[in-house]
């Protein structure tokens, strides 16, 4: 299973709220995707895709269970963000006092990332799926993605 986040830093020309969205693979197969306009107004590209990294590893921990169900045990699921802030704020709390106001919303992501449940890793923006939710791609970029 892999899960992919990211954001549309103050998309919305009316109140400038970013658009987050999630997506979830198992195997080849999209068994998730979520695209929503976030609830607050994002201060910087990070702040934003910060809070949909928190969507995406909530959605994960809620996939990883229904899986158990079914006898299926999995660790250490890859969350990719394209953004190196955010994947830096979610491994080092100390030096980011600036997000304050997001880490006691977002504390969970820290600690499910210490417990291996999720792993956050780096996905350059050629490869990142989800932008097809969140972004408008020119129709070469979107088969790129698509296929």
């Amino acid at each position: 299973m892999v899960g992919y986040s990211d954001s549309d830093f103050a998309g919305c020309k009316l109140d400038r709220k970013s658009t987050s969205a999630t997506l979830h693979l198992l195997g080849s197969s999209l068994i998730s995707c979520h695209s929503k306009k976030q609830a607050c107004v994002a201060l910087s590209t990070a702040e934003a895709e910060y809070i949909v990294v928190g969507s995406c590893c909530a959605q994960i921990l809620w996939i990883k269970q229904q899986l158990e169900h079914f006898g299926l045990k999995i660790s250490k699921v890859p969350l990719l963000c394209d953004n190196i802030s955010a994947i830096n704020w979610t491994k080092n709390h100390i030096q980011h006092s600036r997000i304050k106001h997001n880490e006691i919303r977002h504390q969970f992501i820290r600690d499910h990332i210490t417990n291996g449940d999720c792993e956050i890793k780096f996905v350059s923006t050629e490869r990142q799926l989800i932008d097809i939710f969140t972004k408008p791609l020119s129709k070469d970029r979107f088969y790129s993605l698509r296929n």
